[in-house]
């Protein structure tokens, strides 16, 4: 091996050790997941209106998955959905799946997302435009943030639901 080559390659392992040193392993990925696991009151406001849900959250699926099933407080309810939230082992990042009572056309497609830190990030590339779900945990608290944003044809994001997650 020549000595430029030879430098060039220990430059490259350089680059490429700590990019994938920054990706969280899936054990994070999925204890962050964990901290979903329970019994939940959602409030906050769906485009600009009150909203108040409960949320049960299980692991399903022999633990593959946490199950997150919402359900308006109204009745009859007026929304209802149910979400899968998986890790990806192989690519280190989270894959979710939204179902609700809008019907299945809006199931599709699944979304791809990452954990930052304490936050879950899920990207959805719906036909109609992007739409992002942010989920942070406050491990003091142990309380969540959920901000849902719809992306415009402008490239910005616009707030769709907002809500603080405590336990029941």
């Amino acid at each position: 091996m020549t000595r430029s080559l030879h430098l060039t390659s220990l430059l490259a392992l350089g680059i490429v050790v700590p990019l994938a040193a920054q990706r969280p392993s899936p054990a994070r990925l999925d204890s962050l997941l964990q901290h979903l696991v329970g019994r939940w009151v959602m409030s906050g406001a769906v485009r600009a209106k009150p909203a108040t849900y409960t949320l049960d959250v299980a692991r399903v699926l022999q633990g593959r998955f946490v199950d997150l099933r919402m359900t308006d407080v109204q009745q009859p309810p007026l929304y209802e959905a149910e979400v899968f939230i998986g890790v990806d082992s192989a690519g280190g990042t989270y894959v979710a799946h939204w179902l609700d009572n809008t019907g299945a056309a809006y199931s599709i497609p699944p979304a791809t997302g990452e954990a930052r830190g304490d936050t879950i990030v899920l990207n959805f590339a719906y036909a109609d435009g992007p739409f992002r779900d942010t989920f942070s945990y406050d491990p003091r608290g142990d309380t969540w943030h959920f901000r849902l944003e719809a992306g415009t044809a402008a490239g910005q994001w616009r707030l769709f639901a907002d809500y603080t997650v405590r336990r029941r």
